[in-house]
Parts: structure tokens; C-alpha cells; sequence
């Protein structure tokens, strides 16, 4: 969840910057509403609000049901990985057995079958490590996008110019109740994402 969290705040960092130009540029703190001249691209009233981040993707349904579903992979890939891994410790032990029965050359035809498969088994072992670091930008980069796209949305809607992740890893050090809409975006969020499992449902019945 930490990882997830740092990618919400550089989803966030644009809203950050504008809050700090804010600040140095009045010289008092930022409060949710602030005047802003037309250098800024926004005419009028600037409107900020924040999100608790730990709270969003601890009752997201699809970050939770997604992360299972990534973990649960690699710890499949994790036990395949051990099983051969105990294979192979099982060869070589065995072979560390009956070494001295053998003759030189059944000997280093073994350790260059062991060798071998060490290799291949450190080869197989990467080739996993990428497969789940790929999955893992694939599930981060979902993320990324479902969370800006709704809250761009929910800005549009509720006229907020700018939304910061408030937790104890953020910039901002205080912001009140009033502009909390951590609740709001969790259930906007969840509604989406129940009525594309419904519309997936539907699509897939029909076929």
C-alpha cells in the first residue's frame, strides 16, 4: 500500500506546486479558496480540497480486489520457483552422496549437468522477477489513471481546481474537515467501478 501511496502523491504533485506558489506569492497560508490572476490559467476563485490517501485504497474494491489477485500470482510463482529450487537441492545432494563411487568422468558430467541447471534456475528465477515487476507498473499504471480520471471528473463536477493527498508522508500540514472529500471519492470510485463489472457482466452474457 506505501508503493500505491507515493504514486498518488505524484499524481498530486502538480496540485502541491500550485499550493506552495500560493503561499510564497501572498505570503499567508493558502486557505480552500484563493484569488488567482489570469497568469495562473484559472480566472477567479481557486478551490482546493484533499483526500486521505491510506483511506481511499483501503475501501477501493478494485485496488483491494486487484492487489489479491497480484499477490495470490506471486506467490504461486514464488512456490514454483521453491519446488524446483528443492529439486535441484535434491540432485546435488544426492550426488554429493555417491561422488565417491564415481568415476572421474561420470563426475564431471553430473556437476556439468548441476551447473546447468543452476543456471537455468537463476535464469527462470529473473524471468519471474520481471513478469510480476511488469505486472505490478501494469496494476500501479491502472491505478494511476482510474484515481486522476475520476477526480479530473469530480473536479469538473464540484468545481475544484486542485485535490492534495493529506497523510503524514504529504507536504500539507493541516487542512480542515470541511474540505475532506475522501468519502466522496470512495464512493464515486466504488460506483464506478461496480457499474463496469456490471456492464462486463451483461457484455459477456450476451455473447
Amino acid at each position: 500500500m506505501k508503493q500505491v501511496s507515493i504514486i498518488i502523491n505524484i499524481v498530486l504533485a502538480v496540485a502541491v506546486a500550485i499550493l506552495y506558489y500560493l503561499h510564497f506569492r501572498s505570503g499567508t497560508p493558502s486557505s480552500s479558496t484563493a484569488t488567482l490572476s489570469g497568469a495562473t490559467g484559472v480566472q477567479g476563485d481557486l478551490r482546493i480540497a484533499y483526500i486521505n490517501a491510506d483511506s481511499v485504497l483501503t475501501h477501493y474494491e478494485y485496488y483491494k480486489i486487484n492487489r489479491e489477485k497480484l499477490e495470490a500470482k506471486g506467490k504461486k510463482l514464488d512456490a514454483d520457483l521453491n519446488t524446483r529450487a528443492q529439486g535441484l537441492q535434491r540432485e546435488i545432494a544426492s550426488y554429493q552422496n555417491t561422488a565417491a563411487n564415481l568415476t572421474i568422468g561420470q563426475a564431471r558430467a553430473l556437476e556439468e549437468d548441476l551447473t546447468k541447471k543452476q543456471q537455468n534456475l537463476r535464469v527462470y528465477q529473473d524471468r519471474l522477477s520481471q513478469e510480476m515487476a511488469v505486472e505490478e507498473n501494469k496494476f500501479n499504471k491502472e491505478l494511476y489513471d482510474r484515481i486522476t480520471a475520476y477526480l479530473k471528473e469530480y473536479g469538473a463536477n464540484n468545481g475544484i481546481h486542485a485535490v492534495l493527498k493529506f497523510d503524514l508522508t504529504s507536504d500539507l500540514l493541516y487542512a480542515g474537515d470541511a474540505i475532506d472529500i475522501t468519502k466522496d471519492v470512495i464512493v464515486g470510485l466504488n460506483e464506478g467501478y461496480k457499474n463496469e463489472k456490471a456492464q462486463t457482466s451483461d457484455s459477456t452474457k450476451v455473447k
